[in-house]
């Protein structure tokens, strides 16, 4: 029996193509930002695109670190390890990130953000794998 080095591509599986990586990297980006903007719009603060990035930011950034821990662009859209992943670190590092910059993190909040930001990081690739199941 052989062991593959970590995150070594199993035998015969081809890379993403780059259009698919940046493809899955604007679906999730895109989630995001309609995570910030209907948050803020639920408060009634519609002031515009920047004060939309100025309360997404943690939840990009821990997008960032999800697609980097998990080096999603190596395979961007199963539900797992990708999906699961990409998902449980925005959420956790976007809530540790308002928590340290003294945003609000009430449970409530909490509990909305995780269920409306699985529903999209992890939803769009249950999507996707059901119609490539579909297909073949």
């Amino acid at each position: 029996m052989t062991e593959r080095a970590a995150g070594a591509e199993a035998p015969g599986r081809a890379l993403p193509t780059a259009r698919t990586v940046a493809l899955a990297a604007a679906a999730d980006t895109v989630w995001v930002l309609v995570f910030a903007a209907i948050g803020r719009r639920s408060h009634d603060e519609h002031e515009g695109l920047v004060q939309v990035l100025a309360t997404a930011w943690p939840f990009l950034a821990g997008l960032a670190a999800g697609w980097l821990a998990v080096r999603a662009w190596r395979r961007p859209l199963p539900l797992w390890p990708t999906g699961v992943w990409v998902w449980a670190a925005t959420w956790a590092l976007g809530m540790l990130l308002r928590l340290l910059t003294g945003q609000g993190i009430a449970p409530s909040f909490q509990v909305v953000a995780a269920v409306f930001l699985g529903l999209g990081l992890v939803g769009w690739r249950a999507v996707v794998h059901l119609v490539r199941r579909r297909r073949a």
